[in-house]
């Protein structure tokens, strides 16, 4: 199977997705759910990891995060992933990969087009039919926007309220809890396989850019426009493969979206 790409250009803000290996359910427990956000906790005091929003399903997750360009988000994900699989192996006395060997990295456009993708990402567990709000999944951004806690916060509210061009984090909260009822009441809330199978989205002099920067990887990829936004992207066997629908063993399941 090819590898999914994660290019990373300092500056950009990427949405991150990683699956557990051979699309096994290997976080259907909320625990270690708990404990991958924990270690994205530690992720960010530990590497300086701005992370913008997140989800982990029960296979696979969504991650937000805002490049800073000193090496953080490869540190991060080494570390979260990492621990675990670890963590995870140690109690079930589990031998083997917990996760797919690579995760896929999209550039995405600050503005309108990553308010777009915060929204995709809080969504995920209602597409999957797990739940009816992402206020009703203990284990998204979602809550943690519309409630920070008051300790062991791993978004950057602040961050997330500069790149979307929001005045303050109060305005953050009310437009981002407007999105996600909106785009509930209009039941637009298909997989939209930009997010998992682009190197790139935004307008189209964005795109361009990131496939200028990154060189020969890039060149040769198609730039698709739909009028909503363009997308720079990798070849339908990539990621079909990686991120396409799947039944799990119950309703509900966190299949990729």
């Amino acid at each position: 199977m090819p590898r999914a790409s994660r290019h990373f250009l300092p500056g950009h803000i990427w949405h991150i997705t990683h699956r557990c290996h051979e699309r096994a359910f290997l976080l259907r427990y909320a625990r270690d759910r708990r404990f991958w956000r924990a270690r994205l906790y530690e992720a960010r005091r530990r590497h300086g990891l701005c992370a913008l929003n997140y989800v982990v399903t029960r296979n696979h997750v969504h991650l937000l995060v805002r490049d800073r360009g000193v090496g953080e988000i490869a540190r991060s994900i080494q570390l979260i992933a990492g621990q675990t699989g670890q963590s995870f192996n140690r109690r079930k006395r589990r031998k083997g990969a917990f996760w797919e060997d690579r995760y896929h990295a999209t550039a995405v456009e600050s503005g309108e087009h990553l308010a777009r993708c915060l929204v995709y990402i809080d969504l995920n567990m209602v597409r999957a039919g797990a739940v009816s709000h992402p206020r009703e999944w203990e284990s998204g951004g979602y809550r943690e926007i519309q409630s920070p806690p008051r300790r062991y916060q791993v978004l950057d509210l602040e961050a997330l309220t500069e790149a979307l061009g929001l005045r303050n984090v109060e305005q953050l909260q009310d437009c981002h809890r407007r999105w996600v009822d909106d785009t509930l009441a209009s039941a637009a809330i298909a997989r939209d396989d930009r997010w998992t199978r682009s190197l790139a989205v935004g307008s189209e002099p964005f795109v361009q850019r990131v496939q200028q920067e990154m060189g020969l990887d890039a060149r040769f990829r198609a730039i698709k426009s739909d009028g909503v936004a363009a997308c720079l992207r990798e070849p339908a066997v990539a990621y079909e493969a990686t991120f396409g629908p799947e039944k799990g063993p119950s309703s509900g399941s966190g299949a990729p979206e």
